[in-house]
C-alpha cells in the first residue's frame, strides 16, 4: 500500500520499493530472509499464506521487523501533494505531507447548504455557499407556507407549498427521531454512572463503617485501661502499709498468656519517696489466661522473673487482690493470700496444675 512512483521527484532508488505492490515503502518491514515490504502488504499476505511472498519461507508476523534507517531515509524524499490532482501544486517531504493535507487549500470540501451536494477545493467552499450556490436562501415563500425558498427554487417560479411542507416535515420528524435516540442513549449512559457512583458511595460507607468500628473498638480499649488506672490508683497503699506478693499460676493458651508488660522508671515524685521503676502489665487480652477471675490487672508490677525460662513455660503470678481483708482464701486447691497492696507477678518454668 506505499505511495505511487510518480508522486516523487526525480529517480526513486529500487531499493525504496516495496516487492509486492511495486511502490514507495510505506512504512516497511522485513522478513528473516531480507526482503522488504509495506507493512500494509506483508501483514496480510503473512496471516493469510504464513510464508515470505517472495521465496515462501515459512514466518509469522512476529518475525517482522521494522527498518527504522529505511524508514527515515524514506522520509525525507519530496513528494506531491495529496491534491495534486485537484490543482495543488505543492512539494513537500514525505514527513511533512500530513500536517500539509490538512491546511490545503485544494483539500476536498462538501458545500454546506441543505440540500446542496457539490464537493469543491476548500478555499471555494465560502464563496461559492454566498455567490453560486443554488441551494443558499434567498427569502421566505409569499405564496402562504411561510417556509424559505432558494435560489434554485425561486429561478424556477416556486416550489410547490404542499410538496415543500411534507418534505420539511419529514425533515422535522426525522431530526424527532434522531434527538429521541440521542437522549435514549445519553440516559442509558447516565443510568450506568449512577449505579457505578451508587456502589462507589456503598463501598465508602462500608469502609467508613468498618473504620468506625475499629476506632470505637480503641476507644473502648484506651477507656478500660483509664478505668483500671483510676482503681489502681484509688486502691493505692496508703504510706507506711505493708506490701506482700501473691502468687498465681497462668496455663499458656495458644501460645499465649494473654497480657503485655512495659517497663518503667524511677519516678520519685511522689512524696512518700515511692518509685515507679520495675515492669508492669500494660495490656491484658478479654479471653486469655490473665483475664480470668482474680487474675491479673494493668499496671500489675513483675518482682521477680524465673531463671529457667523455656519456651514451653506456664506463668506463676504474684498479684495483689483489690479486697480489705488480711485472711487467706481456699480458691480451688491453692491457697491465695489477699491483701490491699499493689500486684506483682513471678515468671516460673514449673508446669503447676490449673489453678481455674
Amino acid at each position: 500500500m506505499g505511495f505511487e512512483l510518480d508522486r516523487f521527484s526525480g529517480e526513486v532508488d529500487p531499493d525504496f520499493k516495496c516487492n509486492l505492490c511495486n511502490k514507495v515503502l510505506e512504512d516497511p518491514l522485513t522478513t528473516p530472509c531480507g526482503h522488504v515490504f509495506c507493512a500494509g502488504c506483508v501483514l496480510p499476505w503473512v496471516v493469510q499464506q504464513g510464508s515470505c511472498p517472495v521465496n515462501c519461507q515459512r514466518i509469522s508476523t512476529k518475525e517482522l521487523n521494522h527498518v527504522l534507517p529505511l524508514k527515515s531515509l524514506i522520509l525525507k524524499l519530496d513528494i506531491k501533494c495529496d491534491n495534486h490532482a485537484r490543482g495543488c501544486e505543492a512539494v513537500v517531504p514525505l514527513q511533512h505531507l500530513g500536517e500539509h493535507t490538512e491546511t490545503c487549500d485544494f483539500s476536498p470540501a462538501k458545500c454546506r447548504n441543505r440540500g446542496c451536494r457539490q464537493v469543491l477545493n476548500l478555499r471555494d467552499v465560502e464563496s461559492h455557499m454566498r455567490e453560486r450556490c443554488e441551494a443558499r436562501p434567498a427569502g421566505l415563500c409569499e405564496q402562504g407556507c411561510g417556509l424559505m425558498l432558494t435560489h434554485g427554487e425561486r429561478r424556477a417560479g416556486g416550489h410547490g407549498c404542499l410538496r415543500a411542507l411534507r418534505a420539511h416535515g419529514a425533515a422535522l420528524q426525522a431530526r424527532a427521531a434522531a434527538l429521541e435516540k440521542a437522549l435514549k442513549k445519553e440516559a442509558l449512559r447516565a443510568g450506568k454512572r449512577e449505579q457505578s457512583l451508587l456502589s462507589r458511595l456503598a463501598a465508602a460507607q462500608l469502609e467508613l463503617q468498618v473504620t468506625a468500628l475499629r476506632y470505637q473498638k480503641r476507644f473502648t480499649q484506651y477507656s478500660a485501661r483509664l478505668d483500671a488506672l483510676a482503681r489502681a490508683r484509688a486502691a493505692s497503699p496508703g504510706k507506711g502499709e505493708e506490701t506482700k506478693a501473691l502468687t498465681l499460676v497462668l496455663h499458656r493458651d495458644s501460645g499465649s498468656l494473654g497480657f503485655n508488660i512495659i517497663g518503667g522508671r524511677p519516678c520519685m515524685d511522689n512524696q512518700d519517696g515511692s518509685s515507679s521503676e520495675g515492669i508492669f502489665v500494660s495490656k491484658i487480652v478479654d479471653t486469655g489466661p490473665a483475664a480470668k477471675e482474680g487474675g491479673l490487672q494493668i499496671h500489675d508490677r513483675i518482682i521477680e522473673v524465673s531463671a529457667w525460662i523455656s519456651a514451653q513455660v506456664d506463668l506463676v503470678l504474684a498479684h495483689e487482690a483489690c479486697l480489705l481483708g488480711s485472711d487467706a482464701e481456699e480458691f480451688g486447691s491453692q491457697k491465695l493470700a489477699f491483701f490491699p497492696i499493689n500486684c506483682f507477678i513471678v515468671i516460673s518454668s514449673m508446669n503447676l496444675p490449673k489453678i481455674w
